[in-house]
This record gives C-alpha cells, structure tokens and sequence, in this order.
C-alpha cells in the first residue's frame, strides 16, 4: 500500500509539467555541458599554444593522483566508446528511439570530452607555481559529480515506475558517480611539488594548511628519517587510520626499533610546538617573575586553539549521536508491539546504525586529536623547563634541587599531556544532561525534573570531595619531590655510600620519604575508593528517584519508555562517573600548572652584571670595580667584598688563598654566575672556564673535547699532546670515539679533569679560567699540563688560574692573594713576599712541605730528575689511564672485550610473559583479593543486570496492557537490587585500591633494596637518568594506573559476557554473527599487539634519555654558559624530546587503528540483531525484552572495542611494572652481614693487613689488574701508595673495601680474610677520606654522622681539629646549618675537611686517603697531616697522593707498576737509592716544585 502511494507520487513529477526530470533531458543536458566543455578545454590548448609560456611543460607526477586521475578519465572515454557501440548496434536492431538518440549524444560527447581530458593531462600542464590542478579541471569535475549523482537517480526512479532502462546505462551513470567523487577529491587535494635537486618537500595536511611552514624538507630515507605517513595522508586514510597500516605491518612482521618508527611531521615536533607556546607565552618578554598559571593555561590553549576547536566539535557531535540510540528505543519497542512495516523497521535500524558509524567515527577522532595535543604540549613544556634550567640562578637552584626540576619535567609535564583527555568534560556534562533531560522530558514528563535535581546533587557533592582530593594530591606531589631529591642524590654518590658502609643508611631514608609518600597515597587511593562507589551507584540512584516521583505523579512506566530512561541513565553514567576523575585531574593539572609556572617564575642570572666587549675593542680582558658579591642575596656578609682588579690582554693571573677564602667564587663572579651586589665587571673576547669538580657530558670523547666546534685536526691533536691523552686514546679499543658513562662514571679524577681542560683549549677562546684543575693528577702531568698548556698553547692569551700549587705561581704576571672574601695583597711573586703575612703563611707552609726533601743531594737529584724527563720510563710516563679507575671498571678493558661500557637501555621484546601479569596480581597477599574483587563485580553486573530485567518486564508494553505488578512491589524490588549493586561495588572498590596500595608498596621496596644492593658495577654502566625514570614515571604507574587498568580489564570483559548473556537470551542468533566477529577482533588484537608493546617499551626508554641530559645540563649548566654553548644543547633537548614523542605519537595512531576497525565489527554485529529482532515473525519475542537487548546492545561496540582497548593498555602499562621487576632481579652484592662470621665489637684491634698472591680483574674474560701482589701493611704503621696513575692504587683499595672482589689471593686484616665478612661489617670497620669530597643534603650534623651516633660535644670537638669549628659557628643554624645538595653551598676545600671529621668521628684502625688532600692548599693539608698524624698515631694508614710530601713522612712506601709491587721498603732508603723509581718520582717532584715557570714564560 505504502509502496503504491510512493510510486503514484513519483508519477506525478513525470506526468505533466517537468520533462527536465525526465532521463532522456538529462541525458541530453550532460551532453550538452560536455560539449561546452570539450569547446573550452580546445579554446585553452589554442591559447597556451600561442602564449607559448615558459615552463609550459614540466613533471607532472607532481600533482597529487596525476595517474589515477587519467586513469580514470581513459576508463571514461574507454565506458562511453563502447557504450557508443552498443547504442548503435541497438539502433540498428530495433529501430530509433528518442531515449537511445539522447543517450547516444550524450556518450559521443562524453567520450570525446573525457579523451581531450587524458590529451590534455598527459601532455599540457599549468604554471610550475601552481601546486593544484588547472581551476577549470576542479569545476568540471565538481560539475560532471553532481550531473552524474542526478542521472543516477533519475535513472533509478525511471527503472521503478516506467520502462526499464537498459541495465548498462545504469552502470554507467552509477561508475560515473564513483569516478566523479574521487575525481572531486583529487581536484582539492594539495601537494606540494618536487624541487629542483631532487629531494621533496613535506606534504600538507588540508587540515594543518596554516600551520605547516612552507619550504619544511622531509628527507625520504629509511626508518627514523622518514616523516610519519600522517603528514601526507589522504582523506580516506586519515579517517581510517590506514596510514598506520605500514608500521602496524612491519610490527607484525619484526619487533619496531626507534629507527623503524617515522620522525614526527613539523606541527607535532617540539620544534614546531616550542616556539608557538613560548611566542604565546611572551616568555622572552619582559619580566618572568609576573607569569601566572592563568597566563600559562592561556598561552597552552592559544598555542593549539584550532586543534582543541576541532576535538570540541567531535565530541559534540559524538555527544548527540551517542543519545540518538536512547532516543529512537521507545519507538522500537512500539515497533515491534505494533502491526511491522519492514520500511519503517529498516529505517530505525539504518537510524542506529548511522548514529552509531558517526558516534564511531567522531570517537575515533577526538580521541586521536586530544593525545596527539597533549603530546605536543608536553613536548613544548619540558623544552620550556629546560630552557629554565639552563638560565637559573645559583640560589634558585639550591631552593629547587634537579630531583625536583625532573619531578617538574616528567610527572607534571606528564600530567598536563594527559589533561587533554578530560579537558572538555566538563562542559560535555552539561551537553548530555541536556539532552538526557530532553529523552526523559519526552518519555517521563516532570519527572524529568526530579532526574535534574538528583543530578545537581550528585554533581554537587563533587564539590567537597574534590577539594579532598586537590590536598591529597598535592602532599602526594611534594613528598614525592622529597624522595625523587634524596634519590638522585643517592645514586650520584652511591660509591661514597658502599665505601661507608652507610648504604643501607640511607635506603631507610628512602624508606622513610617513602612511608610518607604512600601515607598520602593510600589517603588518595582510598578517597577514590569512595568516589567510584558513590558514583558507579549514581546512575540507579537517579533512575530510582526518577521512577518513584512517576509513581507519585501518577505518570504511567511504558516498557518502552523505562528502556529509553535506562540507556540515557546508563549513557549519562560515563560522564557522571568520570566526573570526579575529571575534577580530580583538573585539580592535579592545576597543581602541575602551579608548580611549573612557579618554576619559571624563578629568578635567573643576572644578564646584566657583565659589560661585554668585542674582542680587540679594549685594552682590557678583565677588569672588577668596587665589586661586591653574594651567592645569598639577602645575606648582610657579602662572599666577596671590595674586589678590584684589572687583567691585560694575554696576562697570565694566578688566584691563591687558605680554603674558603673566595677564590673559586672570584671565577664565579667573573662569569657572571654570582649576584652581584654592586660594581663593574668589564670583559672583552670570548671565554672558556674548567671548573674545579669536573664536569664530563655522557658521549664520547671527541663530543666532550670538540664540545659543538667543527673538528679541526690539526688543532686536535696539539690539544691531545699538550693535554697527555695521546696514550690514553691509544690504549682504548675505540680511542676517542670511546663512550664515557654518566659524570664520568669509567674515568680516573685525573682523565675527567685533563678532558676538561682539552675541552676549553680546543675552543681556541681568548680569555681561560682555570679552577685549581692541577690537582687532581700526579705531579709529573700536571707539570707537564702547565708547560704545554699555560705557558704553550695559552701563552698569548689571557689566563686567570687558581692553584694551591704555590711552585705554579711565579709564573703568573699578577697574583691575586684572598682570604675570608676580599683580595688581600695583589702583584708579582716576587713584589708581594715580603709585604704581607697572608702570602707568606701559603709559601712557607709549601716550604714546610718540601723541607723532608733538604737532606737530598742537590747532584744526584739533579742527575735523577735528568733521567726522568729524558727517558720513556717504561709505563711510568703513561699519562694516565683507566685500568683502576676511580669510578668504576677499566675502561679499555670493557670495550675491548664488550664494547662500550654505557650501552642502549635493555629492553624486553615480545609479549610480555604471562609471569609478570601474575607476578602482579599476586604480589599482595598472595593474589587473596583478587577472588573478592572479581565475584564483587560478577555480583554487581547480576544484579544490574536483574534490576534492569525487572524493570522491563514489570512494566507494561503500553497504557492499554494492564500492569504486571503493582508500582510499590516495582520500585521496592527496584531499590532493593539497587542497594545490594552498589554495596558490591564499594566493596570491589575498597578491595581494588587495598590491592593496588600494597602492590605499589612491595615493589617499591623490593626494587629499591636490590638496587642499594647492586654492585658499583650496575652503577658504573646505568646511567642513574634509567634508575629514576623507574622510581619516577614507573612508579606513578604502579601507584595510580596499574590498579585501575588491572580492574577496567576485568570489569570490561565481565560487563561484556553480561551484555552477550542478555542478547542471547532474546536471540541466540546473534552468534551467527557474535562468533566470527569476535574471532576478526581477536586476530586484529594479536596483529595489533607487537607493534603496541614495542612502541610503548620504546617510550620508556626513549624518555630516560631526556631526563638524563636535564640532569647534567642542570649540574654542568656554569659551564655550558661559560661556553656559549646554551643553543647547542637546547637543540639536542629538543631533538631528544621528539625521540620521546615519535613513538608515542605513533603507538597513539595504532591504539585508534585498531579501535576503529573494532567499532565498526561491533556496528555490524549491532545491525544484524536490529535485522534480525524488526524480521521475526509477531509475537515471536517479548517486545519489552527485546528492547532491553537493543538498550544492552547499544554499548555493545563501546564495550566491545573496550574490552580490546582495556587489554592493550593494560599491556602497555604493564611495561611499567615489567620494567621494575628488571630491577629486582639485579645480581647482589655479598651479604651484608654473616652471622656465623661476624667479628669482634673493636675489631680490628692492631689493624695489621696482610696481602698475599692477590689477584684483580673486573670480569671474568678481562686481563688482570693486579697480578700476584703480596705485602703486608703493619699495623700503626704509615703507608704510602706510590705510582703512575693506572698503576693499580685505587683497584688495591677498592679491593680492601670489597668494591671488587679478588680473582685469587686473599686480604686479612688482623689474621681475618676479609673475603668471609659481612659488606657492612667490613666496611664500617675501615675509613676513608675519598678524592672527590661528597656532601649530602641536609645538615652539618647529619653530614658528619649520618648514623646518629655521637653527641654534639663530640661533634664540635672533630670540627675544631679540622679547622671548622669557626666556619660552623658563624653560621645560623649551628649543627643545624642547612647543607644543600652537593654541599654546593661550601667550598670544595670545606667539603674535604667534613669528610676529614667524619674519620675523626669514627676514628677506625685503618683508614685510607685516597688523594685526600688534592682539592685544598699546601697550609691546610699540612694541617690535615698534622692532625692526622696525632689522632691516627696508632692507626694503619695508607695513603694515594699526588703530592709527594704527603707520603715521604710515612713508615714505608709501597709502589705499583702495572699490577705489580716494584718496590716496598721505608721512603729514607728508597730514597736513598738514586735509580729507584720512587727517588724518581721525588727528583722529578722537587724539581717541579722549586723550579720558577716564570723564566720559562718569559723565554
């Protein structure tokens, strides 16, 4: 009947008054237009003919689908010439026809249009500036698209009412359809065209147009270098995710290495997104200190407004589709009650079904943008907190320590990339309670009202909790500060804390820092507890409200219209439930938005404290005025005061003075790096700065040397020779290509420092400023250092040294004596003897020094010292190597046999293993909850689903069926199922965060005790940016994600069983389909999956990389400056951010690949049980519970693709805690304590060690280091270790220590091997003063006794024997003085003398001075030899020094050469022996030290 009415209606347009709809006018009209068109296309071949234009002809292929595009038009003309045949033939069988006339005209004219369209595109070209097709070809084909579609469907309502067309026709015009809207497409597609050298440039986004800078080159090689397919992506692929397609592939086919995964297109790289947020920001404008969080809120969104436009119209739109499905079930449930009208029924499905493609579609896409935003503005915030740190002044660093500055740039930068996902929730809330209001007006009535008012309430009570949460979190983020600081502390120091024994120490005060951290944890995880049942119990508690004001109001329940309110309750549960979360990750990003604004609002340098001028412009180099200067700005007692002096162009100035007395802050100042109070600073040229503590880049060494010049080899290699690294490079596998570890982690003191020094000489400056760089090597290099490099490379520039070698002081043009912060005497050597003490104290103290050397015979020394410089001296004249480094395992050793020692971080590939999952789940009580928690959502998804059973099948289909039960009995069993649902979601949500708090804690512990257990061999090859990562990034994830991605994944798969359950209980035939598209979704997840879990291991550890480069420019960040080099390393931040940002952008697009591949299965299974439920017979079904189905069924793609999303993000999460695990299965070192060996309470009692046949080497496939050692160090008795760096000093104490463990042979101490003992039981029995001083965080007193054990009076009494007892009285806090980290806030000198009382403290029977005194002046380590001397009179001590001196007054000296002892025996008698190598060494001392390099400057 309908159909009869339709077509008496579509007879009526072709009865009278509108022939032009009729096929065979259209027809006609599209010949017509061809021919115009075929007219013009000549007429503009005509004209380029006689224009004869330049440039005329170029390479086509250029133009986006050149081929496809004449493909397409010879596929025309191909269709219309043998349509052309057939028309004739046709004619000729049957006779004329005005149709088949028309219809031929109109082929003809197509056929010889299309082909002068191939002519043309094969041969003729526009303008070689244009980059699109020719703007008559883009309207043509617009014009033939529409013609063709009319056709199409004139034809088809042609072939229903009257004669039927020939079938071909139709093909014919449907073909033309298809080819016209690719043509279409093709016509407004834009490319950009090769350039002239052959390379290409990068393709535009039509939807970035504005915003992708013209001219970016996009290189076309392999793997990394390749641009993502996504910034030259068609439409079709942008859509569907298929230009991720290749690498999901390759994924599949290989595990994805960061060279496979495409760079980033020039939007999404941190060098498109920095600058766009800093211009926003108007950061290098004006005063910092007046940034706000609103402003950097302002400056994120109006660096990428039209993006977060885009996703808010996406989520609009999907917001509307997702309500369609609620909207229309009311009218389904009638459908199906009623008489079908299969129409009508397909048009409800083709309804459902659109609403769902476009919800899938919109989904898709919004979530895509969001992340790929929050990308991009993580990416611009870390270069922006870079930048910050490198510009930071001294005291903001030591109020903001680097563990905070990388908390500031992984968790809260993390957290501001991850608000993308929530930031337009809020205002989505009030769009679906909109529209939910709306669905419930038009079903329930008023209400609707009472839907409102409920949902005011819920969303109110927001309000406090959100509040709770916003102070939970905060406290959570600062203690998390507060152990991050303590553990990169830790881990810099790590050898300290094993030589100390203090390592267990300070595990506790991790442990400590820890407890208190997890205590806001647990408030938080709790906290969210109670939310997620409040709020999972929301929806029913709504509906419950709703359904008993109906019951008040009289309003009847229709089936039909309690499903539509229960899947609008149930669509507006996500929201409501997310909402909290949303509030809470609001209220976390504010936190991080505080924390970083205030971070850039932190004072920089002074820009203005020094007056540059060009060099040669001035007869100046240096000059002070008046200068007064203070680290602490608002201290009344300046650190330097009164400073004037000026430095001449090529003038050689030595700075001297006792410890503490100012002169590594005079350097300071001079680069600016100190807050000047008042005065003038003038320089002229450029500068190069080695500082005192030496700062070494990871890389290798001919980064570290070259420091961003170009390689000049010439230069390089006097730099190498005059720095005595020849023999160095030579002896390593790789030379200077060799990889040095963190800080210089594979270095001796000496290699770090004549790096340093290479490193400046190579920069060719014109002013150098050395910070006492000589100390830290032996007295034969560095006289050698100072002749070749001060007096021979640098002899015409201008140098400015401090020393405490006084023998290198005649040399200088001007000497700067300073004591307590002023210049207290200035001149030449000579001039300023005998006019003051302060002078005289320096120069008699190293007269003192040198007096053990007076009884020498001039002669013979002379002779000796001959012999020395003038002979090779076997392995004696190696300038220094690596076989015993002080840092860690020999470095030529390990790459020769290993390669590099710092290798890539170590991956997992594959699926991660079933063990880990499990290793997971039952980590807390043995896995015990896990049964609770998932029969507490079994339960909780029964009874939902009973309640809303019940609801349906209580209630009538309509008001004309009687009720099945009376309204009371509905709402009390209602509320009752309720109630029983919401009490097993609190106790699902208890028993989750009680699990995931105690997991979190576990592993927690577990990892950090197998770390402090590690051998220094871990620390010496991982970089410690690796370990944090772990302790940072990894352990949030534990914290806060792992739990909830364990229980989504859970909760997902059971509310999908529940959803099948109820669908096939309707219609068992829904597995028809069910089954096959489950397989598809498994296979697709299996495919998916390798590439997944590579990129995101690829994250972890692409983001270790960058926080490891953070931390060092923040500790080498002076001398970055004093280089000029701050450009340089931005630019590797940047590209290291993007190294980060590259898989992650990428695992992005596959995560949405796959989900959309899976909505759109689970929209074809929801379309066959539409089909299926509108096409069974009446009757057949209950029409109430087949509408339950359809209101389960609407989640079901959601919920299906959840189930496989969930799974995926639980595997990439997982990584997280597979990477912890990593770290609790590192080997251990030997047991602390050995209870059946332990010794006695004042062992060692003598302190006699006896070393026999010792054998060291630091891996099993390693050459020896010591070779058959045997001696025996008395007990009481003085000892000095002799001998060329590498000659195996430091491995000897590293082996008494136990930091390596002998190959063979044995150590007693006191008749006890030491090899039997306990680590800690050894080690807090022996003491040692190490090379480099160490300070932690803290106070004086816990630096000095970290473990608690003396008392204050004790404390004081140490710190008047070395000399600080004054410098800890004038400060505030006594004891309590604050010590920042690195003890930055003293000296270096100060830091060697607290670690002087720390020995005096414990006051142990052996104690080991490894170049104890190398970083203080000759008077102080007088002092120190001197106390050492009194309170260590019965003591066994062994000292390495590169001062002689500080070993001639010992008992006896042993000395090493290669591995070997050479000699051993009292120093008189070594000395005694002219051709012994230890009178040598004491010859070539003396020499050194009483020779006067100012004639050697002056020759």
């Amino acid at each position: 009947m309908n159909k009869g009415m339709l077509n008496n209606r579509l007879f009526s347009l072709f009865d009278d008054d509108d022939p032009l709809l009729r096929p065979f006018f259209l027809h006609g009209f599209s010949g017509l237009l061809h021919l115009v068109f075929l007219f013009v296309v000549l007429l503009s071949w005509v004209c380029n003919k006689f224009k004869k234009k330049q440039g005329f002809v170029r390479n086509i292929a250029s133009l986006p689908y050149h081929r496809h595009a004449l493909i397409c038009s010879l596929v025309l003309v191909l269709l219309n010439f043998v349509l052309c045949l057939l028309d004739k033939f046709y004619w000729y069988r049957n006779g004329w026809s005005e149709l088949i006339m028309i219809v031929l005209f109109d082929s003809v004219s197509k056929a010889l249009s299309w082909l002068a369209i191939s002519v043309y595109l094969y041969t003729q070209v526009q303008d070689l500036s244009d980059v699109k097709y020719p703007l008559l070809f883009r309207v043509w084909w617009c014009v033939f698209f529409s013609v063709s579609c009319y056709c199409l469907v004139i034809d088809y309502v042609y072939y229903n009412i009257s004669q039927p067309l020939p079938l071909q026709y139709v093909i014919s015009d449907a073909l033309s359809v298809v080819i016209g809207l690719f043509l279409c497409f093709v016509g407004f597609s834009r490319y950009i065209e090769p350039i002239e050298n052959g390379s290409f440039q990068e393709p535009l986004l039509s939807a970035d147009i504005s915003r992708v800078p013209d001219g970016e080159e996009c290189k076309k090689s392999r793997g990394g270098e390749t641009v993502t397919p996504y910034a030259s992506a068609n439409i079709f692929s942008l859509l569907t995710f298929s230009w991720i397609g290749s690498l999901v592939a390759l994924g599949y086919r290989k595990p994805l290495d960061i060279e496979d995964v495409p760079q980033l297109a020039s939007i999404d790289s941190v060098k498109g997104a920095f600058p766009l947020l800093r211009d926003k920001l108007g950061y290098c404008r004006g005063d910092n200190s007046s940034l706000t969080t609103l402003k950097l809120a302002k400056a994120l969104f109006y660096s990428m407004w039209r993006d977060i436009l885009l996703t808010a119209f996406l989520a609009m739109i999907n917001t509307v589709a997702s309500y369609a499905g609620p909207y229309l079930i009311d009218s389904f449930v009638q459908y199906l009650n009623g008489s079908k009208n299969l129409k009508q029924g397909y048009l409800l499905v083709s309804a459902f079904v659109i609403s769902k493609l476009i919800e899938c579609l919109t989904q898709r896409h919004w979530f895509f943008k969001v992340q790929q935003i929050g990308t991009r503005g993580k990416a611009a915030l870390i270069a922006l907190i870079y930048q910050k740190g490198l510009t930071l002044s001294c005291q903001s660093k030591q109020g903001h320590t680097s563990g905070e500055m990388i908390n500031i740039m992984t968790v809260d930068a993390e957290r501001i990339g991850v608000f993308g996902w929530y930031m337009h929730d809020l205002w989505l809330v009030i769009l679906q309670v909109g529209l939910a209001l709306m669905i419930l007006y038009k079903n329930l009535g008023l209400a609707s009202v009472a839907s409102l008012v409920t949902t005011m309430i819920v969303m109110l009570l927001n309000v406090p909790l959100g509040k709770l949460q916003e102070n939970y979190q905060t406290k959570l983020m600062e203690s998390k500060d507060h152990r991050m600081k303590a553990t990169s502390e830790i881990l810099k120091n790590m050898r300290i804390l094993k030589l100390q024994g203090w390592e267990m120490r300070f595990l506790s005060k991790i442990l400590d820092l820890r407890n208190i951290e997890a205590g806001w944890l647990k408030k938080f995880v709790y906290t969210n507890a109670v939310v997620t049942f409040v709020f999972w119990g929301t929806p029913t508690f709504v509906a419950v409200v709703t359904f008993s004001t109906c019951m008040l109001l009289g309003i009847p329940l229709e089936s039909g219209k309690v499903l539509s309110a229960l899947a609008t309750f149930r669509i507006l549960q996500e929201p409501i439930y997310n909402l909290p979360d949303t509030i809470s990750v609001m209220i976390q990003t504010k936190v991080s938005l505080d924390r970083i604004a205030a971070f850039l609002c932190l004072e920089d340098l002074q820009t203005d404290v020094i007056k540059m001028f060009k060099t040669g412009s001035s007869d100046i180099a240096v000059e002070i005025v008046n200068g007064n200067f203070s680290w602490d700005v608002c201290s009344l007692n300046p650190t330097l005061k009164d400073i004037n002096f000026r430095v001449s162009p090529g003038m050689r100035v030595a700075v001297c003075g006792m410890v503490g007395a100012g002169k590594s802050s005079l350097l300071s100042c001079i680069l600016g790096e100190v807050p000047k109070i008042s005065g003038v600073i003038k320089m002229s040229g450029t500068k190069a700065y080695v500082a005192q503590t030496p700062w070494i880049q990871s890389g290798t060494i001919v980064e570290n040397i070259l420091f961003g010049k170009e390689m000049d080899r010439v230069w390089y290699e006097k730099v190498l020779e005059a720095c005595c690294l020849k023999l160095d490079l030579e002896i390593l596998s790789f030379g200077d290509q060799t990889v040095i570890g963190e800080r210089g982690i594979n270095l001796s003191g000496g290699q770090k420092q004549r790096i340093q020094i290479a490193r400046a000489l190579y920069q060719d400056a014109d002013i150098y400023l050395f910070d006492d760089p000589f100390s830290a090597v032996d007295a034969h290099t560095g006289s050698k250092l100072f002749k070749e490099c001060l007096l021979g490379l640098l002899g015409s520039k201008t140098v400015i040294y401090v020393t405490h070698q006084v023998e290198f002081l005649p040399a200088a043009d001007l000497i700067l004596v300073m004591k307590d912060g002023r210049i207290t005497q200035s001149g030449k050597y000579d001039d300023i003897l005998d006019l003051g003490s302060d002078f005289i104290e320096l120069v008699g103290a190293h007269k003192t020094a040198l007096s053990t050397l007076d009884s020498l015979d001039t002669e013979p020394v002379s002779k000796s010292s001959n012999l020395a410089e003038n002979s090779s001296m076997g392995t004696f004249q190696a300038s220094e190597q690596s076989l015993d480094v002080q840092r860690g395992e020999p470095l030529d050793e390990i790459v020769a046999s290993i390669g590099q020692l710092v290798k890539d971080e170590e991956r997992e590939k594959g699926r991660v293993g079933f063990l880990v999952y499990w290793k997971y789940i039952t980590t807390a009580y043995g896995g015990s909850l896990i049964p609770v928690i998932l029969l507490s959502q079994v339960l909780f998804q029964g009874l939902q689903i009973a309640s809303n059973y019940w609801m349906a099948w209580a209630t009538p289909v309509s008001s004309s069926v009687a009720d099945p039960v009376e309204v009371s009995t509905l709402i009390i069993v209602y509320v009752a199922l309720a109630i029983g649902s919401s009490f097993c979601i609190l106790g699902r949500s208890l028993s989750l965060a009680t699990a995931g708090y105690k997991t979190a804690t576990l592993l927690f512990y577990n990892m950090h005790a197998c770390i402090f257990r590690a051998p220094m061999s871990f620390f010496d090859s991982t970089p410690s940016g690796r370990i944090l990562n772990r302790a940072s990034t990894d352990q949030s994830t534990v914290d806060l994600d792992m739990p909830n991605q364990v229980g989504t994944f859970a909760f997902s798969v059971i509310q999908l069983l529940g959803i099948i359950a109820v669908m096939s209980q309707v219609a068992w035939q829904v597995f028809l389909i069910f089954v096959p598209v489950i397989a598809i979704c498994i296979w697709l997840q299996q495919y998916y999956l390798p590439s997944a879990r590579e990129l995101a291991r690829l994250v972890g550890v692409r983001q270790a990389p960058v926080i490891q480069h953070f931390a060092e420019t923040i500790s080498g960040s002076t001398t970055i400056r004093s280089f000029g080099q701050e450009y340089r390393f931005r630019e590797t931040n940047m590209m290291l951010i993007d190294g980060s940002s590259r898989p992650k952008f990428h695992s992005f697009g596959v995560r949405e690949w796959l989900t959309f591949r899976l909505d759109i299965l689970s929209s074809l299974t929801f379309a066959f049980s539409l089909v299926f439920l509108i096409s069974v017979p009446n009757g057949t079904i209950d029409p109430s519970i087949a509408g339950l189905a359809v209101t389960y069924g609407l989640n079901l793609n959601q919920l299906q693709a959840w189930v496989i999303w969930s799974l995926c993000n639980l595997e990439n999460k997982i990584i997280s805690v597979e990477r912890m695990f990593q770290y609790t299965s590192i080997p251990s070192e030997p047991p602390l304590v050995v209870e059946s060996n332990r010794p006695a309470h004042n062992w060692p009692l003598c302190g006699e060690v006896d070393i026999c046949n010792l054998q060291v080497r630091y891996a099993p496939h390693m050459p020896l280091v010591l070779r058959g050692l045997t001696c025996t160090f008395e007990g009481g008795k003085k000892t000095g270790l002799v001998g060329r760096t590498g000659s195996g000093k430091s491995t000897l104490i590293q082996t008494i220590f136990r930091i390596v463990e002998p190959t063979a042979g044995k150590i007693s101490i006191d008749g006890m091997d030491i090899s039997f003992l306990g680590l800690h039981d050894l080690r807090s029995r022996l003491s040692i003063i190490p090379q480099d001083p160490t300070m932690f965080e803290g106070t004086l007193r816990s630096n000095l006794d970290p473990l608690g054990d003396h008392t204050d009076e004790q404390i004081w009494e140490v710190l008047n024997k070395c000399q600080l007892g004054d410098e800890a009285s004038k400060k505030e806090g006594k004891l309590d003085s604050l010590v920042s980290e690195n003890g930055e806030n003293w000296s270096v000198g100060q830091r060697q003398l607290v670690c002087l009382g720390r020995v005096l403290l414990k006051k142990n029977k052996v104690l080991v001075l490894d170049e104890a005194t190398a970083s203080v002046d000759t008077a102080t380590d007088n002092m120190i030899q001197q106390t050492l001397r009194e309170h260590f009179s019965d003591s066994t001590v062994l000292t390495i020094a590169h001062r002689i001196t500080s070993v001639l007054d010992s008992d006896m000296v042993l000395l090493l050469d290669n591995g070997l002892l050479e000699e051993y025996d009292s120093p008189t008698k070594l000395l005694m022996n002219k051709t012994s190598a230890f009178a040598k060494l004491v010859a070539e001392y003396s020499v050194r030290s009483s020779s006067s390099f100012g004639v050697t400057s002056g020759s």
